[in-house]
């Protein structure tokens, strides 16, 4: 038998309720680790935009933290991507 697949959602929940992982408190301190180099994308135009900070980048879509990379060829990847958007080549 095949065991059911656990969304994010639950996992998140999991680590919320069951292992009294202080989730709200963790999603308050990245945004306050970041705030000052988001108000400053922010301020250029925002839009979608990494946040470099110590071996992780975060992404930040329309002033959302989507995702986390630690990964540095993938946080290289993404740079790419986003100096080929500025030069109009998507």
């Amino acid at each position: 038998m095949t065991p059911p697949r656990v969304s994010d959602h639950a996992m998140l929940r999991v680590l919320e309720r069951v292992c009294g992982l202080p989730v709200e408190d963790l999603r308050e301190a990245i945004g306050q680790s970041i705030a000052r180099a988001t108000a400053a994308a922010e301020a250029t135009g925002g839009g979608v935009y990494l946040v470099v900070q110590d071996r992780h980048a975060f992404v930040v879509r329309h002033g959302t933290v989507t995702t986390v990379l630690s990964d540095p060829d993938q946080r290289e990847r993404w740079i790419a991507l986003f100096d080929d958007a500025k030069d109009g080549r998507r």
